[in-house]
């Protein structure tokens, strides 16, 4: 049972995450020939305030 981990900040729609979830799945069915009743996304949001980039908070940084 392929699981595949996703960190990103946070802050996007919905839908988005939705469409991220269709199409990694497809994917891992494509490359590895498995079942996607077996594919598991698990997407984490991480707080701006916890992604540092080049030393700074993304809150911090703007991003």
């Amino acid at each position: 049972m392929p699981l595949i981990h996703i960190e990103i900040m946070e802050g996007r729609k919905e839908e988005k995450i939705e469409e991220l979830i269709v199409e990694v799945t497809q994917t891992v069915e494509k490359v590895l020939d498995a079942p996607k009743e077996n594919i598991r996304v698990i997407i984490q949001e991480v707080p701006k305030t916890h992604w540092g980039i080049g030393g700074v908070s993304a809150k911090k940084s703007g991003r």
